[in-house]
């Protein structure tokens, strides 16, 4: 990243320059990335391709002020940090899903962090709902986020197996965990943007891809709670856990909502593009 590319990512934060990269500066940056940037998969409806190139990324994160899934948050996140002077490494994990069961290779994307004050952190602006600030990276106790309780944990060698349907984990792999249910799994062993290109393919072609059965666009709102623009359905948590929803009818409705909620200009409404399992 140039100098002028950084200072277009940080307008879109709404943040100044940090002078050194600490663990400060980053909890901030990470908070104002998942107030700022939306996690969705417009594109995916759309028929917008998906590269991971870092040029690419930064384009659509600042000049077209749009989101995006793990792979392209944490991409552009991860580019963002190392230009400001942080120790930036991509980890492959893999989403549990039901019963346990891991998801793909390369499923998600994170970040471990090394900051200028020697401290080691865990990243992540590309889940969705999860922690409102980095994770200590070498802490295997409980972590109290406003998004909730956060444990990085050993993933043993029954660790999966004991909750049935697992695969047994690998050397160094490591479970984050959110109120107690493990949430993914991290390969310790840094990888490079370019090896999550068949993930990226995968879940925004394959009709076994939770992101080709529905559309999503959500963000943590200032107040720490959290709005979801989830097809035509509105729903907005507090802080406090209160929620709310409600149907949007028409698409003029729909597009204010992506305008003024997430920042998003869009010429027409997506919609879920249909496709039957092979």
């Amino acid at each position: 990243m140039n100098s002028a590319q950084v200072d277009a990512y940080l307008r879109r934060l709404g943040v100044a320059r940090p002078r050194r990269a600490t663990g400060g500066a980053l909890c901030e940056l990470h908070l104002r990335h998942l107030q700022t940037v939306p996690f969705e998969n417009l594109s995916v409806h759309l028929g917008e391709e998906i590269v991971l190139e870092e040029k690419r990324l930064l384009d659509k994160v600042t000049a077209a002020r749009r989101g995006g899934f793990c792979y392209e948050l944490n991409g552009a996140f991860g580019a963002l940090l190392a230009a400001l002077g942080y120790e930036v490494e991509l980890l492959a994990g893999r989403v549990y899903g039901e019963e346990g069961r891991l998801g793909i290779p390369y499923d998600h994307l994170a970040l471990r962090v090394g900051t200028a004050d020697g401290e080691t952190w865990l990243a992540d602006v590309g889940f969705g709902a999860h922690s409102h600030h980095p994770l200590a990276y070498a802490e295997r106790g409980e972590q109290a986020d406003p998004g909730g309780v956060f444990r990085v944990a050993e993933a043993g060698p029954d660790a999966a197996g004991a909750r049935g349907g697992g695969e047994a984990a690998g050397a160094g792999d490591l479970d984050v965990l959110r109120d107690g249910r493990p949430q993914y799994r991290l390969e310790t062993r840094p990888r490079v943007l370019a090896d999550f290109a068949a993930g990226a393919w995968w879940h925004s072609t394959s009709p076994l891809s939770h992101f080709m059965r529905s559309l999503v666009c959500s963000r943590v709102t200032e107040d720490g709670g959290r709005i979801t623009l989830s097809g035509r359905t509105l729903t907005t948590t507090g802080a406090d856990g209160a929620r709310g929803t409600r149907e949007l009818d028409t698409d003029e409705e729909v597009l204010a909502v992506y305008r003024e909620r997430f920042g998003i200009e869009l010429s027409r409404v997506p919609t879920v593009r249909r496709r039957n399992p092979s």
